[in-house]
Order: structure tokens, then sequence, then C-alpha cells
């Protein structure tokens, strides 16, 4: 699998806020050894990206009050 470049570049909100998310969802990943990131060569933020550009995986930003 490769990084979902079409859903990036039609991707309309915030950019950055999905790369965080990515990133920590890849993250959590690791972290429990998912057996999605062995069906997919390792490719941890490949997977991580497209969990939430097909929205299988939901994130949200927290208030920091």
């Amino acid at each position: 699998m490769i990084f979902p470049l079409e859903q990036l570049v039609e991707f309309d909100d915030n950019i950055y806020e999905i790369t965080v998310a990515a990133s920590r969802r890849a993250y959590q990943m690791a972290k429990v050894d998912d057996p999605e990131i062995n069906q997919n060569y390792g490719k941890v933020v490949c997977v991580a990206a497209r969990q939430l550009f097909t929205k299988s995986v939901k994130y949200r930003i927290e208030d920091k009050k």
C-alpha cells in the first residue's frame, strides 16, 4: 500500500490536523503491534492515514483548559 496521495490532494479540511492525527494513530498502531501493519508491509503511517481519510477511524481536537 502506498500513501493515499489522491485523498490527500482532495482533502479540504485542515491538513495540519489530519497530519498530526495520522502521526498519533500510527504511534498507537505501532505500540499495540496492530496486525494491519504486517498486512501492509510495515507501512504504519500509510495505514493510519488511510484509516483517517476513509473515516474508519475518527479524531477530534481536545480543548486543553
